[in-house]
């Protein structure tokens, strides 16, 4: 199970069984190089832990001040230490991206916890005697007890939004510890114990002035990128060009002491496919380095299997190729990297949100009524922003097609649903068992928050519970395969807390995506930067491709005996796909996902996973084998 993790963490490694405990680390250094090894013990507690606590020199100081002393200066003893003070309640008291398994040996409890938004991935299988949790799915798959099976109802979940809904995962009895939560078991048996511990709150504060909320909106966001900038060692950043990492780039550069490192990555396939003049623009303006990544077809076939090892699961989109080459290059450089994630989330800079709210406004304006508490915006204060629907109007043809002016939920459901293009895709068989009613009651039951009552709060809130987390797999898998942290500023819960506080019709005024956000950083962007209409979101020439020379890869993949004898596609739908794919569809990258997940983890056919399930060399203290090691802890946590 370590082995696994190894490019998570080549700095060093450790291994302890205290009980029926046994904890496993991959190291990756970042903070106190020299005595931060872990797992760790505090005497009564032991650890492992993955992430970083940003805040962890405040509430150090802190502890001292209350008399406790410190043998490193480590993030990870600030969390034993924090835990010996408060208990579970110290998860409270963090902030930053974190995924940890602690072993309190007086209590004889876990506990087990998962920074606000999940940034940092914890994974659970478990049953009647044992309970296993690693940090990617393929760790617990390296335990000799443990069998990959697909979750067929998270495949049907995966078709419709690109992304497992809840703790599900692909893999049958594999779970995830969901964002925001952290669970308590006693080792010597009894139900474990989940509490939500924070979750985005839409009480809307109207008490406070828009100019307050941009005050305090941009000294948090500076605050955010300065704790996230410390490190013992060297920071970068990526930089695609679009906004949020723009302006993460612009922060870091003001705070820093040096010249900061930017990563961009873009495509000799098109101007549609490049966007690094933006990115040049913030560079220049703040004195930073660009080093510009071109990736390309063939590596893009060469990799694509690596990819999907990494990943765990099928991912939403092909960005995930540029990502991972940016990263691969980035660790060539630096060791963390600052990134943009998050903000269209935080802050609703979805075209989607802009297509909702234009129907809300046209069904208000023709029958003079209201789904929600107040009206957002009005169909006339909507016109002057309507400019970034240019780009799709495939998007709102197929949107207006059928269901205009149905309830909120019913509409959003058909925005973010990718099951209609992919659904000819499958055939006739495995069609019979998908059903939308079931995922759109499992969609419904996230969407209709009680808490939130404008359409504009609802999307957001969900976006943030479901899409965020599949994009931060992303995030964490492409670093992490290259042994590279990737931190994301935006995502500081302090920071979605006050944007989840202020009015929606402060936030979307007039329908403009990101309005606050904008006002808060005018000074900070270049202005064809700030007020760019032709958001791009790292677009892959992938259909360019299926009908030049990586045609037969994707035929190799989708269309030979075993996807066909899989009985999920269907073959002729599939072949006319491959020469008819729409620029920037997901169809096709959909389905060769999902085929190459299966045989990487459902079939075997990754040689990966075979070297993690072969003997490996004796423990030089006790000549033991490590998997029977193993075997005799019920809690295992890489």
């Amino acid at each position: 199970m370590s082995r696994a993790l190894a490019h998570r963490g080549p700095d060093g490694e450790g291994e302890v069984v205290e009980g029926p405990v046994g904890m496993a680390h991959r190291r990756l250094a970042i903070i106190d190089l020299v005595t931060g090894q872990q797992p760790m013990s505090s005497g009564r507690a032991l650890i492992v832990f993955n992430g970083e606590i940003y805040n962890y020199v405040e509430l150090r100081n802190e502890l001292i001040a209350r008399g406790r002393i410190f043998k490193t200066s480590s993030d990870t003893e600030v969390i034993l230490q924090m835990y010996e003070e408060y208990g579970e309640d110290c998860v409270r008291r963090l902030n930053g991206m974190f995924a940890f398994v602690l072993y309190d040996a007086v209590s004889r409890t876990v506990l087990a916890a998962r920074d606000h938004f999940g940034v940092k991935p914890l994974y659970v299988q478990l049953n009647s005697n044992r309970m296993l949790f690693a940090s990617e799915i393929k760790a617990l798959l390296a335990h000799p007890e443990v069998i990959a099976q697909a979750d067929l109802d998270s495949v049907q979940d995966y078709l419709t939004f690109q992304y497992v809904l809840g703790e599900g995962t692909m893999f049958r009895g594999i779970t995830t510890l969901l964002p925001g939560q952290y669970q308590v078991l006693r080792v010597d048996g009894g139900a474990a114990r989940t509490v939500k511990y924070w979750e985005p709150r839409f009480h809307v504060d109207t008490e406070h002035s828009e100019n307050y909320f941009v005050e305090k909106l941009r000294w948090l966001l500076n605050d955010a990128v300065r704790i996230q900038m410390r490190s013992d060692v060297p920071v970068g950043a990526y930089l695609s060009g679009g906004m949020d990492s723009s302006i993460v780039t612009a922060l870091a550069s003001r705070i820093g002491s040096s010249r900061l490192d930017t990563f961009t990555g873009r495509f000799d396939e098109g101007p549609q496919f490049d966007e690094s003049h933006y990115a040049r623009m913030v560079a220049e303006r703040y004195g930073a380095a660009v080093h510009l990544i071109t990736p390309t077809e063939t590596e893009f076939v060469d990799l694509m299997p690596t990819m999907l090892y990494h990943m765990d699961e099928p991912v939403a989109g092909p960005g995930l190729f540029p990502q991972f080459m940016v990263s691969r290059h980035a660790a060539k450089h630096v060791k963390v990297v600052l990134g943009g994630q998050g903000g269209d989330e935080i802050f609703g800079g979805y075209a989607r949100y802009l297509v909702a709210y234009l129907e809300q406004a046209l069904k208000g304006a023709v029958f003079n009524s209201n789904e929600e508490d107040e009206h957002i915006v009005s169909l006339k204060s909507m016109l002057s922003n309507l400019a970034p629907l240019q780009q799709y109007q495939p998007m709102l043809q197929q949107f207006w097609q059928q269901g205009l002016f149905e309830p909120m939920d019913k509409r959003y459901f058909r925005l973010i649903d990718r099951s209609g293009g992919a659904h000819s895709m499958l055939s006739p068989q495995f069609r019979a068992t998908c059903s939308e009613a079931t995922r759109f009651d499992r969609f419904r039951a996230v969407f209709n928050h009680p808490e939130t009552k404008s359409y504009y709060n609802k999307m957001t809130h969900y976006d943030m519970l479901t899409n965020l987390p599949a994009l931060l797999q992303v995030e964490d898998r492409v670093s992490m395969a290259s042994s590279l942290e990737s931190r994301v500023p935006l995502l500081d819960h302090r920071v979605a807390d006050l944007v989840a506080s202020m009015p929606p019709s402060m936030k979307f005024r007039g329908g403009e995506l990101k309005y606050l956000l904008k006002r808060v950083v005018g000074d900070v962007l270049p202005d064809p930067v700030l007020n760019r209409k032709d958001k791009m979101g790292f677009p892959v020439p992938l259909h360019l491709w299926a009908k030049g020379r990586a045609r037969d890869f994707f035929a190799d993949i989708l269309l030979d005996r075993r996807a066909a004898e899989r009985g999920l596609f269907d073959r002729a739908e599939v072949e006319r796909l491959m020469g008819s794919e729409s620029a920037f569809g997901r169809k096709l990258w959909g389905l060769l996902n999902l085929e190459l997940w299966y045989r990487t983890f459902i079939d075997g056919d990754s040689e990966a996973l075979h070297q993690l399930r072969r003997p490996s060399a004796f423990d030089a203290a006790d000549h033991t084998p490590r998997e029977t090691k193993a075997l005799q802890t019920q809690t295992i946590c890489p």
